[in-house]
Protein backbone atom coordinates (compact mmCIF):
# COMPACT_ATOMS: atom_id res chain seq x y z
CA UNK A 1 0.00 0.00 0.00
CA UNK A 2 1.15 3.72 -0.90
CA UNK A 3 -0.05 6.23 1.75
CA UNK A 4 0.12 10.00 0.97
CA UNK A 5 -0.77 12.20 3.58
CA UNK A 6 -2.02 15.46 3.68
CA UNK A 7 -0.66 17.90 5.88
CA UNK A 8 -2.98 20.49 7.19
CA UNK A 9 -2.28 20.09 10.89
CA UNK A 10 -5.03 19.11 13.05
CA UNK A 11 -6.78 17.95 9.81
CA UNK A 12 -4.04 16.24 8.29
CA UNK A 13 -5.29 13.00 6.63
CA UNK A 14 -3.78 10.28 4.71
CA UNK A 15 -4.74 8.90 0.97
CA UNK A 16 -4.14 5.21 0.69
CA UNK A 17 -3.72 3.39 -2.69
CA UNK A 18 -3.41 -0.02 -3.39
CA UNK A 19 -5.39 -3.04 -4.87
CA UNK A 20 -7.91 -4.57 -2.53
CA UNK A 21 -8.72 -2.12 0.51
CA UNK A 22 -12.15 -1.92 -0.24
CA UNK A 23 -12.72 -5.67 0.87
CA UNK A 24 -9.84 -5.52 4.01
CA UNK A 25 -11.60 -4.42 7.45
CA UNK A 26 -8.64 -2.94 8.67
CA UNK A 27 -8.46 -0.23 6.23
CA UNK A 28 -11.11 1.51 8.08
CA UNK A 29 -10.07 1.04 11.62
CA UNK A 30 -8.55 4.53 12.46
CA UNK A 31 -11.63 6.25 11.41
CA UNK A 32 -14.00 3.48 13.46
CA UNK A 33 -16.72 5.10 15.83
CA UNK A 34 -18.15 2.00 17.61
CA UNK A 35 -21.59 3.48 18.79
CA UNK A 36 -22.03 5.40 15.37
CA UNK A 37 -23.51 5.16 12.28
CA UNK A 38 -21.71 4.70 9.13
CA UNK A 39 -23.78 5.47 5.81
CA UNK A 40 -22.75 5.01 2.92
CA UNK A 41 -23.42 7.02 0.08
CA UNK A 42 -23.37 5.17 -3.76
CA UNK A 43 -25.56 5.36 -7.22
CA UNK A 44 -26.86 2.96 -8.83
CA UNK A 45 -24.17 1.88 -11.13
CA UNK A 46 -21.78 1.74 -8.17
CA UNK A 47 -23.90 0.11 -5.26
CA UNK A 48 -24.33 -3.39 -7.12
CA UNK A 49 -20.69 -3.66 -7.83
CA UNK A 50 -18.75 -1.90 -4.75
CA UNK A 51 -21.88 -0.97 -1.98
CA UNK A 52 -22.10 -4.92 -0.25
CA UNK A 53 -18.14 -5.01 -0.28
CA UNK A 54 -17.84 -1.45 1.49
CA UNK A 55 -20.44 -1.94 4.01
CA UNK A 56 -19.43 -5.52 4.89
CA UNK A 57 -15.93 -4.20 5.73
CA UNK A 58 -17.52 -1.26 7.93
CA UNK A 59 -19.25 -3.86 9.90
CA UNK A 60 -16.95 -4.33 12.66
CA UNK A 61 -16.23 -0.28 13.22
CA UNK A 62 -20.30 0.82 13.66
CA UNK A 63 -23.02 0.18 15.39
CA UNK A 64 -25.23 0.84 12.06
CA UNK A 65 -24.19 0.58 8.17
CA UNK A 66 -26.78 2.23 5.81
CA UNK A 67 -27.07 2.87 2.56
CA UNK A 68 -28.29 5.89 0.82
CA UNK A 69 -28.62 5.02 -3.38
CA UNK A 70 -28.38 8.22 -5.38
CA UNK A 71 -29.17 8.88 -9.47
CA UNK A 72 -26.06 8.42 -11.15
CA UNK A 73 -24.71 10.94 -13.87
CA UNK A 74 -23.61 14.51 -13.70
CA UNK A 75 -27.15 16.07 -14.26
CA UNK A 76 -28.09 14.94 -11.20
CA UNK A 77 -25.13 17.14 -9.20
CA UNK A 78 -28.30 19.55 -8.13
CA UNK A 79 -30.05 20.50 -4.88
CA UNK A 80 -32.80 17.87 -5.51
CA UNK A 81 -30.48 15.14 -5.24
CA UNK A 82 -28.62 16.46 -2.50
CA UNK A 83 -31.44 16.59 -0.90
CA UNK A 84 -32.35 13.13 -1.29
CA UNK A 85 -29.27 12.17 1.44
CA UNK A 86 -30.48 14.63 3.96
CA UNK A 87 -34.00 13.21 4.00
CA UNK A 88 -32.10 9.85 4.42
CA UNK A 89 -30.12 10.85 7.27
CA UNK A 90 -32.73 12.42 9.27
CA UNK A 91 -35.55 9.32 8.48
CA UNK A 92 -32.43 7.35 10.02
CA UNK A 93 -32.03 9.50 13.15
CA UNK A 94 -28.96 10.16 12.31
CA UNK A 95 -26.84 12.38 15.01
CA UNK A 96 -23.10 14.08 15.22
CA UNK A 97 -21.77 10.23 15.74
CA UNK A 98 -22.10 9.12 12.06
CA UNK A 99 -19.83 9.06 8.99
CA UNK A 100 -20.53 9.31 5.46
CA UNK A 101 -18.60 7.51 2.55
CA UNK A 102 -18.79 8.47 -0.51
CA UNK A 103 -18.33 5.58 -2.64
CA UNK A 104 -18.84 6.28 -6.46
CA UNK A 105 -16.73 8.89 -8.94
CA UNK A 106 -16.43 12.83 -8.76
CA UNK A 107 -20.54 13.61 -8.55
CA UNK A 108 -20.91 11.50 -5.68
CA UNK A 109 -17.65 12.46 -3.51
CA UNK A 110 -18.88 16.04 -4.20
CA UNK A 111 -22.25 15.80 -3.23
CA UNK A 112 -21.36 13.53 -0.14
CA UNK A 113 -18.99 15.70 1.25
CA UNK A 114 -21.04 18.99 0.47
CA UNK A 115 -23.45 16.72 2.66
CA UNK A 116 -21.05 15.78 5.03
CA UNK A 117 -20.07 19.61 5.56
CA UNK A 118 -23.94 20.88 5.98
CA UNK A 119 -25.66 18.25 8.19
CA UNK A 120 -25.76 19.21 12.09
CA UNK A 121 -23.25 21.71 10.63
CA UNK A 122 -20.98 19.13 10.30
CA UNK A 123 -20.05 15.63 10.08
CA UNK A 124 -17.32 13.41 9.05
CA UNK A 125 -16.82 11.37 5.84
CA UNK A 126 -14.61 9.49 4.06
CA UNK A 127 -13.63 9.43 0.68
CA UNK A 128 -13.99 5.36 -1.46
CA UNK A 129 -13.46 7.04 -5.39
CA UNK A 130 -14.05 4.57 -7.58
CA UNK A 131 -13.45 6.05 -10.88
CA UNK A 132 -9.77 7.17 -12.08
CA UNK A 133 -10.69 10.56 -11.98
CA UNK A 134 -11.95 11.30 -8.13
CA UNK A 135 -8.98 8.80 -7.40
CA UNK A 136 -6.64 11.14 -8.63
CA UNK A 137 -8.11 14.49 -8.41
CA UNK A 138 -11.75 15.08 -7.02
CA UNK A 139 -11.28 12.97 -3.81
CA UNK A 140 -8.33 14.53 -2.43
CA UNK A 141 -8.59 17.95 -1.21
CA UNK A 142 -12.05 18.98 0.07
CA UNK A 143 -13.99 20.90 -2.88
CA UNK A 144 -17.40 19.73 -2.11
CA UNK A 145 -20.53 21.08 -4.43
CA UNK A 146 -23.35 20.79 -6.67
CA UNK A 147 -23.87 22.44 -9.98
CA UNK A 148 -25.95 25.34 -11.12
CA UNK A 149 -27.85 25.59 -14.09
CA UNK A 150 -25.89 28.96 -14.81
CA UNK A 151 -22.15 27.34 -13.41
CA UNK A 152 -20.41 24.50 -12.53
CA UNK A 153 -19.36 23.54 -9.14
CA UNK A 154 -20.68 27.33 -7.93
CA UNK A 155 -22.40 26.56 -4.41
CA UNK A 156 -20.25 24.24 -2.51
CA UNK A 157 -17.65 24.18 0.87
CA UNK A 158 -14.06 23.30 1.45
CA UNK A 159 -14.36 20.34 3.59
CA UNK A 160 -11.84 17.98 4.49
CA UNK A 161 -12.67 14.21 4.14
CA UNK A 162 -10.92 12.26 7.21
CA UNK A 163 -9.45 9.40 5.30
CA UNK A 164 -9.22 8.55 1.44
CA UNK A 165 -9.18 5.12 0.10
CA UNK A 166 -8.32 4.86 -3.33
CA UNK A 167 -8.94 0.78 -4.32
CA UNK A 168 -7.14 0.30 -7.56
CA UNK A 169 -9.18 -3.11 -8.06
CA UNK A 170 -12.20 -0.62 -8.48
CA UNK A 171 -10.92 0.64 -12.32
CA UNK A 172 -11.15 -2.42 -13.59
CA UNK A 173 -15.19 -2.10 -13.63
CA UNK A 174 -14.61 1.57 -15.64
CA UNK A 175 -16.21 1.66 -19.01
CA UNK A 176 -13.17 2.89 -21.31
CA UNK A 177 -14.46 6.20 -21.97
CA UNK A 178 -14.35 6.86 -18.15
CA UNK A 179 -11.11 5.48 -17.29
CA UNK A 180 -10.00 8.10 -20.66
CA UNK A 181 -12.05 10.59 -19.01
CA UNK A 182 -9.73 10.28 -15.35
CA UNK A 183 -6.97 10.01 -17.33
CA UNK A 184 -7.20 13.86 -18.30
CA UNK A 185 -6.62 14.75 -14.99
CA UNK A 186 -3.30 12.45 -14.90
CA UNK A 187 -2.21 14.26 -17.96
CA UNK A 188 -3.10 17.34 -15.97
CA UNK A 189 -1.34 17.18 -13.11
CA UNK A 190 1.82 16.15 -15.30
CA UNK A 191 0.92 19.02 -17.24
CA UNK A 192 1.73 21.96 -14.64
CA UNK A 193 3.95 20.45 -12.31
CA UNK A 194 6.27 17.60 -13.01
CA UNK A 195 8.17 17.33 -16.43
CA UNK A 196 9.30 13.78 -15.50
CA UNK A 197 6.40 12.41 -14.73
CA UNK A 198 4.89 13.97 -18.66
CA UNK A 199 8.36 11.55 -20.04
CA UNK A 200 6.75 8.57 -17.37
CA UNK A 201 3.06 8.92 -19.45
CA UNK A 202 4.36 9.54 -22.45
CA UNK A 203 6.09 5.86 -22.09
CA UNK A 204 3.68 4.06 -19.93
CA UNK A 205 -0.20 5.24 -21.88
CA UNK A 206 -0.81 1.96 -23.39
CA UNK A 207 0.22 0.47 -19.81
CA UNK A 208 -2.69 2.54 -18.35
CA UNK A 209 -5.05 1.99 -21.39
CA UNK A 210 -4.82 -1.60 -20.32
CA UNK A 211 -5.01 -1.00 -16.59
CA UNK A 212 -2.13 -2.48 -15.55
CA UNK A 213 -1.90 -2.12 -11.83
CA UNK A 214 1.46 -1.26 -11.40
CA UNK A 215 1.12 2.14 -13.82
CA UNK A 216 -2.44 2.72 -12.52
CA UNK A 217 -0.74 2.95 -8.61
CA UNK A 218 2.38 4.67 -9.64
CA UNK A 219 0.09 7.78 -11.79
CA UNK A 220 -2.46 7.48 -8.56
CA UNK A 221 0.03 7.94 -6.17
CA UNK A 222 2.10 10.63 -8.20
CA UNK A 223 -0.49 12.80 -8.79
CA UNK A 224 -1.84 12.37 -5.05
CA UNK A 225 1.60 13.79 -4.49
CA UNK A 226 1.44 17.02 -6.80
CA UNK A 227 -2.36 17.40 -5.54
CA UNK A 228 -1.23 17.50 -1.53
CA UNK A 229 1.66 19.78 -1.79
CA UNK A 230 -0.35 22.48 -3.28
CA UNK A 231 -3.53 21.33 -1.36
CA UNK A 232 -1.18 22.17 1.87
CA UNK A 233 0.33 25.64 0.82
CA UNK A 234 -3.01 26.84 -0.65
CA UNK A 235 -6.13 25.05 1.18
CA UNK A 236 -8.90 27.53 -0.21
CA UNK A 237 -7.72 28.30 -3.58
CA UNK A 238 -6.98 32.22 -2.38
CA UNK A 239 -4.07 31.61 -5.46
CA UNK A 240 -1.71 28.20 -5.53
CA UNK A 241 -4.40 25.93 -5.70
CA UNK A 242 -6.02 27.57 -8.87
CA UNK A 243 -3.23 25.79 -11.35
CA UNK A 244 -5.11 22.39 -10.49
CA UNK A 245 -7.43 24.01 -13.07
CA UNK A 246 -5.77 23.93 -16.02
CA UNK A 247 -7.93 23.44 -18.99
CA UNK A 248 -10.43 24.12 -16.61
CA UNK A 249 -12.19 27.52 -17.91
CA UNK A 250 -12.73 25.95 -21.55
CA UNK A 251 -13.54 22.87 -19.57
CA UNK A 252 -16.51 24.22 -17.46
CA UNK A 253 -17.86 25.71 -20.58
CA UNK A 254 -17.88 22.97 -22.43
CA UNK A 255 -19.77 20.80 -20.38
CA UNK A 256 -22.38 23.60 -19.27
CA UNK A 257 -22.80 24.60 -22.50
CA UNK A 258 -23.69 21.35 -24.13
CA UNK A 259 -25.48 20.19 -21.35
CA UNK A 260 -24.54 18.79 -18.01
CA UNK A 261 -23.82 14.76 -18.87
CA UNK A 262 -23.49 15.37 -22.63
CA UNK A 263 -19.48 15.59 -22.32
CA UNK A 264 -17.74 13.64 -19.38
CA UNK A 265 -15.82 16.19 -17.46
CA UNK A 266 -12.48 14.44 -18.05
CA UNK A 267 -13.38 14.54 -21.80
CA UNK A 268 -13.97 18.37 -21.59
CA UNK A 269 -11.21 18.86 -19.79
CA UNK A 270 -8.68 17.05 -22.31
CA UNK A 271 -9.98 19.35 -25.03
CA UNK A 272 -9.67 22.28 -22.27
CA UNK A 273 -6.20 21.41 -22.05
CA UNK A 274 -5.34 21.76 -25.89
CA UNK A 275 -7.29 25.40 -26.40
CA UNK A 276 -5.35 26.34 -22.81
CA UNK A 277 -1.90 25.30 -24.36
CA UNK A 278 -3.03 27.08 -27.78
CA UNK A 279 -3.88 30.30 -25.98
CA UNK A 280 -0.89 29.56 -24.20
CA UNK A 281 0.82 29.84 -27.40
CA UNK A 282 -0.71 32.54 -28.87
CA UNK A 283 0.64 35.17 -25.79
CA UNK A 284 4.14 34.16 -26.59
CA UNK A 285 4.27 31.97 -23.27
CA UNK A 286 4.31 28.59 -24.88
CA UNK A 287 6.68 26.71 -27.42
CA UNK A 288 4.11 25.70 -30.23
CA UNK A 289 5.85 22.09 -30.32
CA UNK A 290 5.26 21.70 -26.34
CA UNK A 291 1.25 22.48 -26.85
CA UNK A 292 1.66 19.95 -30.29
CA UNK A 293 3.53 17.57 -27.52
CA UNK A 294 0.36 17.66 -25.09
CA UNK A 295 -2.00 17.44 -27.83
CA UNK A 296 -0.73 13.95 -28.96
CA UNK A 297 -0.41 12.42 -25.33
CA UNK A 298 -3.91 13.83 -24.82
CA UNK A 299 -5.79 12.42 -28.52
CA UNK A 300 -3.38 8.71 -27.03
CA UNK A 301 -5.47 8.95 -24.23
CA UNK A 302 -8.62 8.66 -26.04
CA UNK A 303 -9.62 11.96 -25.28
CA UNK A 304 -11.03 15.02 -27.69
CA UNK A 305 -8.76 17.34 -28.64
CA UNK A 306 -11.67 19.72 -30.58
CA UNK A 307 -13.91 21.52 -28.90
CA UNK A 308 -18.00 21.89 -29.78
CA UNK A 309 -19.35 25.00 -31.21
CA UNK A 310 -21.27 26.36 -28.60
CA UNK A 311 -21.32 30.11 -30.41
CA UNK A 312 -19.06 32.57 -29.27
CA UNK A 313 -21.99 34.74 -27.09
CA UNK A 314 -22.45 30.90 -25.38
CA UNK A 315 -18.53 30.39 -24.53
CA UNK A 316 -18.17 33.34 -23.38
CA UNK A 317 -21.40 33.68 -21.26
CA UNK A 318 -20.07 30.14 -19.76
CA UNK A 319 -16.77 31.44 -19.28
CA UNK A 320 -17.65 34.35 -17.13
CA UNK A 321 -19.15 32.12 -13.87
CA UNK A 322 -15.73 30.58 -13.79
CA UNK A 323 -14.41 30.58 -9.86
CA UNK A 324 -11.27 32.43 -11.57
CA UNK A 325 -13.13 35.63 -12.79
CA UNK A 326 -12.38 38.45 -10.87
CA UNK A 327 -13.71 42.44 -11.93
CA UNK A 328 -15.76 40.70 -14.62
CA UNK A 329 -12.28 39.93 -15.83
CA UNK A 330 -11.89 35.96 -17.14
CA UNK A 331 -8.55 34.57 -15.96
CA UNK A 332 -7.05 31.63 -17.16
CA UNK A 333 -4.65 28.53 -15.89
CA UNK A 334 -1.95 28.79 -19.00
CA UNK A 335 1.69 27.32 -19.12
CA UNK A 336 4.91 29.47 -19.75
CA UNK A 337 6.27 25.80 -20.33
CA UNK A 338 5.39 22.69 -19.12
CA UNK A 339 5.92 22.28 -15.67
CA UNK A 340 5.31 26.36 -15.05
CA UNK A 341 1.90 27.34 -14.98
CA UNK A 342 0.80 31.08 -14.56
CA UNK A 343 -2.63 32.35 -13.72
CA UNK A 344 -3.56 35.35 -15.86
CA UNK A 345 -6.39 37.33 -18.19
CA UNK A 346 -6.53 37.38 -21.70
CA UNK A 347 -7.85 39.30 -24.55
CA UNK A 348 -10.78 37.50 -25.57
CA UNK A 349 -9.90 38.21 -28.88
CA UNK A 350 -7.05 35.42 -29.15
CA UNK A 351 -9.41 32.92 -26.58
CA UNK A 352 -11.82 33.05 -29.34
CA UNK A 353 -9.51 32.38 -31.97
CA UNK A 354 -7.86 29.47 -29.81
CA UNK A 355 -11.13 28.04 -29.74
CA UNK A 356 -11.87 28.60 -33.41
CA UNK A 357 -8.92 26.94 -34.33
CA UNK A 358 -9.80 23.49 -32.30
CA UNK A 359 -13.71 23.30 -33.21
CA UNK A 360 -14.80 19.63 -33.90
CA UNK A 361 -16.32 19.30 -37.72
CA UNK A 362 -19.97 20.16 -38.05
CA UNK A 363 -20.83 16.28 -38.44
CA UNK A 364 -19.42 15.58 -34.92
CA UNK A 365 -20.78 18.74 -33.41
CA UNK A 366 -24.22 17.19 -31.42
CA UNK A 367 -21.99 13.84 -30.48
CA UNK A 368 -20.20 13.38 -27.93
CA UNK A 369 -17.14 13.06 -27.40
Amino acid sequence: MTTVRIALDSRAYDIRIAAGLLDNPSTFASIAVPKGTALVVTNTTVAPLYAARLEQSLQPHFARVLRCTLPDGEEYKTWETLNQIFTDLLRQQCDRKTTLFALGGGVIGDMTGFAAASYMRGVPFVQVPTTLLAQVDSSVGGKTAINHPLGKNMIGAFYQPRLVVADLSTLHSLPPRELSAGLAEVIKHAAIADLDFLDWLESHIDALIARDVTALGEAVARCCRIKADVVAQDETEAGLRAVLNFGHTFGHAIEGGMGYGNWLHGEAVGAGMVLAADLSVRLGLLPPADAERLARLIARAGLPVRAPDLGAARWAEWMQVDKKTEGGAVRFVLLQGLGRPVLRAAPMAEVQASIAAHLQPVSAQTETA
